[in-house]
Parts: C-alpha cells; sequence; structure tokens
C-alpha cells in the first residue's frame, strides 16, 4: 500500500459525513460555539465600510436590526438540522430533490471558495505589515500565498486541532474589541461619533447598510445546521445559535465601525476594508491578533469546502484527498487576486442573491410543505419521496432562480432603498409555497423523528 492511499484512508476515517447524528450539546456550548465562530476580522472589517458614509449612531441601528432579521433565519435552518440531525447541505435534497440538491452545493463551494480567497489576502496583509515594521520588506502577494498554503495543509491535516484553538481566538478578538472601545470612547465622546461628518458622494446608503448586514448572516446560514445539528435540543440549539451569532456579529461589526471612526476623528484617512488602517492606530499586537484569527477561521472554511464536494452525492464519496488538494491549488492561486477586496460588498451581495432564496424555499418546505419532517428517504443516493422527477424538484430550482434574478435586479438595475435580500427572500417564499400546495395536500403525513434513528435501526 501506497503512502497517498495509506493518507487518504486515514484521512477518509477523520473526515466528517453528511449522515445524520444526535446531538448532545447544551444550548451554553452552542452559544459559545456561535459566538466563537463569528468574532472574525472578515466581520469586524465589514463594520469599517459603514463610517463615514452613513451617520455612526444609524449604523450602530442598522447593525442590530440587520443582525437580528438574519439570526432569525439562521435560526429556523439550524433548528432543522437540530430535528433532523443532518448538516445544511445534505438538508437541501428536502426541497431539491437528490441531484437538485447540486445546484446549492456548488453555489456553496463558490462561496466558500470566495471566503478563503479574501481571508487569506486579510491574513497575507497582516503578516506583511508585521514583516514589513520589523525588516522593511513588504510583498502582500506572497505573504497571501505563504497563508494559504499553510491553510490548506491544516485543513487537510489539522482541523480538528484548530478547532479546538479558535474559541481561544476568539477570546483575544473579543479582548481587543473592549480595548478599542475604551480607547475610542475615552479618547472621543459619542457626541463626536455622532458628528462625524459625512461623505458628501456616499457609496453606502441605509438601505445597502441593512443589505449587507443581513447578507452576512446569509453566508453564516450555510452552515447553520452543520452546527446545531450537535444541539441536545432544538429550543436549546435556537438560544443558543440566536444569541451566540447576535452577539458576536453586533460586538464584530460595531468594533469596526467606531475603529474606522476613531481613525477620522484622528485626521487619518478612512480607507474600508483595510486591516493597516485600524491596525496602525492601535499596535502590531492587533495585526498578530488578525493574522491567527484569519488563519484559524479559513482552515475550517477550506475544510467546509472539501466536505461539502465529498459529500455532495449520497452514497458516494469523492476522495477527501484528492479534493483537498485540487480545491487547495484554486485556493491558493485565488489568494493573488487582490482586487476581490474591493469588490467586497459585490461579494456579500452575490451570496445574499444565491442564499437568501434558497434558505426562503428550505424553511417553507420544511415547516410548511413537509409539516415539519423529513423521512429517511433524504439519505437514499436514488428514488424515493425526494428524487422528484429525475432527482429534481423544478419547482424549486425555478423558484431559485426567479428569487435570484430579482436579488440581482433589485441591487444593480434599479435599486431599493431598503435592499435586495429581504425583497427576494419574500418573493421566493411566497412563489414556493404556493406552487408547492398542491403537492401538500397529495403528500402523507411523516412523523417529526432525528433520522439518525433510521440509521441506527438498520
Amino acid at each position: 500500500m501506497s503512502l497517498y492511499t495509506r493518507l487518504e484512508r486515514r484521512l477518509e476515517e477523520q473526515s466528517d459525513d453528511a449522515g445524520a447524528v444526535r446531538g448532545t450539546y447544551s444550548s451554553g456550548r452552542m452559544l459559545m460555539i456561535w459566538l466563537a465562530a463569528n468574532l472574525v476580522v472578515t466581520t469586524l472589517l465589514t463594520g469599517t465600510l459603514f463610517v463615514p458614509d452613513v451617520p455612526y449612531g444609524l449604523v450602530i441601528a442598522l447593525i442590530v436590526g440587520g443582525t437580528i432579521v438574519g439570526a432569525a433565519v439562521l435560526v429556523a435552518v439550524g433548528a432543522i438540522g437540530t430535528r433532523t440531525g443532518l448538516p445544511t447541505m445534505a438538508l437541501t435534497r428536502g426541497p431539491f430533490g437528490t441531484r437538485g440538491s447540486l445546484l446549492p452545493v456548488a453555489a456553496n463551494v463558490v462561496i466558500l471558495m470566495g471566503w478563503s480567497w479574501v481571508q487569506a489576502m486579510l491574513a497575507g496583509i497582516s503578516l506583511d505589515y508585521i514583516v514589513a515594521s520589523l525588516t522593511g520588506f513588504s510583498s502582500p502577494v506572497l505573504f497571501a500565498v505563504i497563508c494559504q498554503t499553510i491553510v490548506v495543509i491544516l485543513a487537510i491535516f489539522g482541523h480538528a486541532g484548530v478547532a479546538r484553538v479558535e474559541p481561544w481566538f476568539a477570546a483575544v478578538i473579543l479582548a481587543i474589541a473592549a480595548y478599542i472601545f475604551v480607547v475610542s470612547f475615552t479618547t472621543f465622546s459619542p457626541a463626536d461619533f455622532a458628528a462625524i461628518t459625512p461623505n458628501p458622494e456616499p457609496f453606502y446608503s441605509p438601505g445597502l447598510v441593512f443589505d449587507v448586514v443581513l447578507a452576512t448572516a446569509i453566508s453564516w446560514t450555510v452552515l447553520a445546521a452543520d452546527f446545531n445539528r450537535f444541539a441536545r435540543t432544538t429550543r436549546g440549539g435556537a438560544i443558543g445559535s440566536g444569541i451566540g451569532y447576535t452577539l458576536s456579529t453586533v460586538i464584530s461589526m460595531s468594533l469596526g465601525a467606531t475603529a474606522i471612526g476613531y481613525v477620522v476623528l484622528s485626521g487619518g484617512e478612512a480607507i474600508p476594508f483595510d486591516p493597516v488602517t485600524i491596525i496602525e492606530p492601535f499596535g502590531a499586537l492587533f495585526a498578530v491578533a488578525i493574522f491567527l484569527s484569519v488563519m484559524a477561521t479559513n482552515t475550517m472554511v477550506v475544510y467546509g469546502m472539501v466536505t461539502t464536494v465529498v459529500n455532495a452525492i449520497p452514497g458516494r464519496r469523492v476522495p477527501f484527498l484528492a479534493t483537498a488538494l485540487i480545491l487547495g491549488a484554486i485556493s491558493i492561486i485565488g489568494a493573488t487576486f487582490f482586487g476581490l477586496l474591493a469588490a467586497f460588498t459585490t461579494f456579500l451581495v452575490t451570496i445574499s442573491a444565491l442564499f437568501a432564496p434558497i434558505f426562503a424555499i428550505m424553511i417553507v418546505d420544511y415547516y410548511l410543505v413537509k409539516r415539519g419532517a423529513y423521512e429517511p428517504d433524504i439519505l437514499r443516493p436514488t428514488g424515493g419521496r425526494y428524487w422528484y422527477t429525475g432527482g429534481v424538484n423544478w419547482i424549486a430550482v425555478g423558484s431559485w432562480a426567479v428569487g435570484a434574478i430579482l436579488a440581482y435586479v433589485w441591487a444593480y438595475v434599479w435599486p431599493l432603498p431598503f435592499g435586495a435580500t429581504v425583497p427576494s427572500f419574500l418573493v421566493t417564499f411566497v412563489l414556493y409555497l404556493l406552487l408547492s400546495l398542491p403537492g401538500r395536500t397529495r403528500d402523507r403525513f411523516a412523523e417529526a423523528r432525528n433520522l439518525s434513528d433510521t440509521v441506527d435501526a438498520r
């Protein structure tokens, strides 16, 4: 047996799968998981996008409001994971069909790849700042490639260890957040922040701010069932994820808005989504914390991307090591595309356009059409209740296409003052419900249960 084969077998044994599990985590543990998950630099830097285009006080209000609305979607999808024991992408087989689910799976891989590129760039910029301050040598692209290469290696061999230390990095971010808030509000008063002069030609409007905050929640909802299927009870998972996500997002984004406000009040240039802009006034230790946090989070992103592809087709597992090497190589090459940072808002809006309709369909299908239960057929590779027409539910695919197109139109062609995410979500919700009601009346009633019980019985 070759070294490659032995390594492949070892990784297959250790990799996650899309099978059903029965959770054991308390609401407190779920809260800490979600608190740690979103206390990340990308969320922090998202907050730097909004000031001074929109008044500081209004930004904070929009961050809180958008986060609460987004958390409601996240909790609803997460609860399906707790009740069935299945991760998010496996649950898409319910509304989209066994083969149709490959559509959201592909969208998820694209989005995760984008996140891995963004985070590699941020890690590279932070490492470049540290090295340049010590040696004078500077090459953000080179350091981004180095960082992403390390991330790929960790994703293949050390993701479990990274998952254990990630909460400690979250604690470091919390400590930094406290420090920045104290420095900011002891140097300048809240009235000073509220009086920041807005840009004469702002890019962001209040509606776009709300949409970006909501899109952030949508981007995290792809992991909602992945995490919440390990909760002991649906109620505990909902409380833990709802509170944990809301706290972490509000803290991180408000921190970014406050830090960039501090830069403006100090006479500096407000360069959005640039870690160096907020590193310089608060010290190199901040750069170290950003680097470690981004590396830990990105490792889990790359691992999640590989796991998604490996488990895309029920009953058939794609080789883990080969998938990791191919996706890892793409992520390393993409880490050189620094222009993506300038298009971060477009990236978030794209996530929203792709996934807000998907989650609307998932919520309607599980809670209303299927009456709060999925049957063991969802684990079958072919046939059964979720085979629909050749493995695809064209009603779900068509509803998704309408919602995604409307999200794009309302974001770029005819922009709405309150953003595109909520309208596209509601339109898709109503459309899929209306088109699926005839099938609901013909469907048999299934008992709500965790599908791991069925697997154990077999």
